[in-house]
C-alpha cells in the first residue's frame, strides 16, 4: 500500500524549527518529498555520524561550499547534538539559512542542547497517521491491530514490521545509545508497561512485576517518553467541584505499538484488550489533531475519587469536549453516567459518546458516534472537534 505526502496534516513553519516524532511515522519520508533539493545531513549513516561526531565544524564548511543552498536537513540531529552550536552559529550571522532538524529521541537533546538555540527554532511533532489522512484505505479493524504508524502500514508485512518494531528501538536508541544499563531490564519493563496502557500509571506496581526499584522504572518511563513511544495525560481539574484523582494516565504512542508490546495468555480477555487499544487509538488521534491544528488547546482526563471516569477532555481557549470511549456496538442509559455527571459540573461542555456501532445517536442530550466515524472527520483544519 503506498501513501503520498500529500495525504499528511503536517504544516511546516516558516523559519527553522525541530521535527520530532517517533521512527517510522514519516518525517524523513515527507522531508524529502519537501525538500528535495536540500542539503542532507543522515546522521542515522556511518560515515556521516562517524564525521560529523568528530568534527561537528565540518557542517560549516559544508553550508559555506553551498552558499545558495539555503535549507539544510539534518536527520536524526540527537546523535550528534554537538552540532546545534554550529546551527545556533549561522542563524545568529543571519545568512538567511533554513534549518530542519529532525529527531525521535528527545533524550540527548534535552541533556546538551534544544535550549541553545534560545527559541531560534520552533518545534513540531509528526505523529502515525490519522484515518483522513488514508481515508477510503482506513479500516478500524485494522488500525487496532496493526496502528497508524506509516512504516507498518506501508511495508509488505505490516504484522513482522510492527513486531520487530520495538526490538529496534531497543538494538538502536536504548543499546547503542547507552540509555540504560540493564537492557534486559528494560525489554521487562515495555511488557510490564503494555498493562498499563490507558491506566493511571501506578510507579510501585509496576515495579513490583519488573522486579526492579521505584527510581529505575520512573527514569524508564522517563526514558520511553524521551524515546517518543509513549506520552501521559494530566487530570482536568480547571474549577473542581469535586474531589478528583491525581495520577496522570499513560498511552503508548500507537495502537498498533500496543498490541505489539501486550504479552497475551489465556487468562486475557480479548475485550479488554481491544478495548485499550480503542481509547488509544482516539487518544493518539486527538493529540495529533491538537498539534496539527495549532489550537491553543490540551488532552486531559477526568476522573473523581470514587472512580467516575471520561476518558478525554480536549479543553483550550475556542475547544470543550468531553470524550468517552466504549469497546462496544450499543449505547445504555448507564454508559452515559460519567458524560451527565461531567456536564453537571461544566455545562459549558460538548460531550460525545465514542463507540463501535453503526449508527449516530443522541440518547439525552448527547450523541453517540461510530468510532469509525469520529475518526475519519477529525480534521485538524477545521476548527470543530466534529461536524454532525
Amino acid at each position: 500500500m503506498q501513501f503520498s505526502f500529500h495525504d499528511r496534516f503536517f504544516r511546516e513553519p516558516k523559519g527553522s524549527y525541530f521535527l520530532f516524532g517517533p521512527r517510522g511515522t514519516g518525517k524523513s519520508t515527507w522531508l524529502k518529498q519537501h525538500h528535495a533539493d536540500a542539503l542532507w545531513i543522515d546522521l542515522l549513516q556511518a560515515i556521516p555520524f562517524r564525521e560529523y561526531s568528530a568534527r561537528p565544524e565540518r557542517l560549516q564548511e559544508l553550508i559555506d561550499a553551498y552558499p545558495s543552498q539555503n535549507t539544510i536537513v539534518i536527520d536524526e540531529i540527537q546523535r550528534v547534538p554537538e552540532l546545534l552550536s554550529v546551527v545556533h552559529s549561522v542563524i545568529e550571522q543571519k545568512q538567511n539559512k533554513k534549518f530542519v532538524l529532525t529527531g525521535s529521541s528527545a533524550r540527548k537533546l534535552k541533556r546538551t542542547g534544544v535550549d541553545l538555540l534560545a527559541g531560534r527554532a520552533v518545534i513540531r511533532t509528526f505523529h502515525p497517521f490519522m484515518a483522513k489522512e488514508i481515508a477510503g484505505d482506513f479500516q478500524l479493524e485494522k488500525a487496532l491491530k496493526l496502528g497508524m504508524l506509516p512504516l507498518v502500514i506501508g511495508a509488505l508485512d505490516p504484522q513482522d514490521t510492527l513486531n520487530a518494531y520495538a526490538a529496534t528501538y531497543l538494538q538502536e536508541e536504548v543499546q547503542a545509545e547507552g540509555l540504560v544499563r540493564n537492557v534486559g531490564e528494560f525489554a521487562r519493563f515495555l511488557e510490564v508497561i503494555a498493562f498499563s496502557h490507558g491506566e493511571q500509571i501506578n510507579i510501585v506496581n509496576i515495579a513490583k512485576e519488573c522486579s526492579v526499584d521505584r527510581k529505575t522504572v520512573s527514569s524508564f518511563v522517563t526514558i520511553l517518553e524521551d524515546l517518543l513511544l509513549s506520552f501521559q495525560i494530566p487530570i482536568f481539574t480547571k474549577r473542581a467541584k469535586r474531589e478528583l484523582s491525581a495520577h496522570p494516565k499513560l498511552y503508548l504512542v500507537d495502537a498498533g505499538v500496543y498490541r505489539s508490546l501486550r504479552p497475551r495468555g489465556p487468562l486475557d480477555k480479548v475485550e479488554e484488550i481491544d478495548g485499550h487499544a480503542l481509547e488509544g487509538l482516539v487518544a493518539q488521534h486527538l493529540r495529533a489533531w491538537i498539534g496539527y491544528s495549532g489550537n491553543s488547546c490540551d488532552l486531559f482526563f477526568w476522573r473523581t475519587r470514587h472512580g467516575v471516569e471520561v476518558d478525554f477532555v480536549v479543553y483550550g481557549e475556542k475547544a470543550f469536549y468531553a470524550i468517552e470511549v466504549k469497546n462496544s456496538d450499543k449505547v445504555f442509559a448507564q454508559d452515559l453516567r460519567p458524560l451527565k455527571s461531567f456536564r453537571e459540573d461544566y455545562p459549558e461542555c460538548i460531550p460525545y459518546m465514542l463507540y463501535r456501532g453503526r449508527d449516530r445517536l443522541s440518547i439525552d442530550g448527547i450523541l453517540c458516534i461510530p468510532c469509525q466515524e469520529f475518526l475519519l472527520q477529525l480534521d485538524p483544519a477545521k476548527t470543530a472537534l466534529f461536524s454532525p
